[in-house]
């Protein structure tokens, strides 16, 4: 199964011990496919280079470069029109589209309101990890 992850709980995932840490240690434990695009992933490092600098003790580029060796990268697929309230996530409906990933998991509210675009589940991390409990 694809899934899609939205920067802001990869970035969690790699400063910070929680739930979306927990969500990419399901990842490396093969139990889903971590779906990417080249936008996604780009927005990835941009987001973890301003954070490292705040947080100089964790170094991103490890987990930056597993992601980049073990993720499924797609081209994006055209969405047509903006589909969120911020033009900025739409790369993450692009992606899962692109992959045929049912699911994005995110903490941010403009995906979160979607709920269901294109079929496409928009879940927090707390209600994903409760799917494989």
């Amino acid at each position: 199964m694809n899934v899609v992850v939205d920067s802001n709980v990869v970035i969690s995932a790699i400063f910070w011990p929680g739930e979306c840490r927990q969500c990419l240690a399901l990842w490396a434990k093969r139990r889903f496919h971590l779906a990417l695009t080249v936008p996604v992933f780009e927005e990835y490092g941009a987001i973890a280079q301003r954070v490292a600098r705040k947080f100089p003790e964790v170094n991103p580029e490890p987990w930056l470069k597993w992601i980049e060796h073990k993720a499924k990268v797609y081209e994006p697929s055209p969405l047509g029109k903006q589909r969120s309230r911020d033009a900025d996530d739409d790369i993450f409906l692009a992606c899962a589209l692109a992959s045929g990933a049912r699911t994005i998991v995110s903490k941010d509210t403009d995906l979160l309101v979607l709920e269901k675009p294109f079929g496409i589940e928009i879940v927090t991390p707390r209600q994903f990890l409760a799917g494989f409990r």
